[in-house]
């Protein structure tokens, strides 16, 4: 049996540009449209189909997390989560963790075998990089074992500071 651990892997890259990867998650603003960073860039990858597929879905709160198809872009579904803003939405801790295990639960139940994590609320919500990147791994560290058909996750990040953070972050938990 394969650990949770040698399950996840870390890389740097553009989280629109994962072709082998069955579900790209979102790092989503609560009305789930389009915006900056990862928000903008899956939008802008994936034509205005999945605006259109947001819209009925919207708001959700931080922590939620819901699944779109993915149109234009080379992976079958996006699972939306709205992170917390940090300093803002309390427990921000909770709510974070919230993110990543409910995109795994959603994935488990769509059979979804590979999903790809931007460092979610680390960006423009401010959550500390260090801490983000702990309960990210904590997370699907703890969450992995109840989600058998999830084979990889892999953790995508945009820069080479970010990467490094995220590798030694996974190495600590070895």
């Amino acid at each position: 049996m394969i650990s949770p651990r040698e399950r996840i892997e870390c890389r740097q890259g553009d989280i629109a540009n994962q072709p082998d990867i069955t579900a790209v998650v979102n790092a989503a603003n609560a009305e789930l449209r389009p915006g900056g960073g990862v928000a903008g860039a899956l939008h802008r990858a994936a034509g205005p189909e999945l605006d259109r597929a947001c819209r009925p879905l919207a708001p959700i709160k931080p922590g939620q997390a819901v699944l779109t198809d993915a149109f234009e872009l080379p992976n079958r579904y996006v699972i939306h989560c709205l992170g917390p803003i940090y300093g803002v939405d309390e427990p921000a801790d909770e709510l974070l963790a919230g993110c990543y295990r409910h995109a795994l639960e959603l994935a488990e139940q769509h059979a979804i075998d590979s999903l790809a994590f931007p460092a979610l609320s680390s960006g423009a919500f401010g959550y500390p990089a260090a801490e983000a990147a702990r309960i990210a791994l904590a997370t699907a560290i703890q969450t992995l074992p109840t989600c058998p058909h999830v084979e990889r996750v892999r953790f995508v990040l945009f820069d080479a500071a970010s990467h490094d953070l995220f590798q030694r972050t996974l190495a600590s938990f070895e």
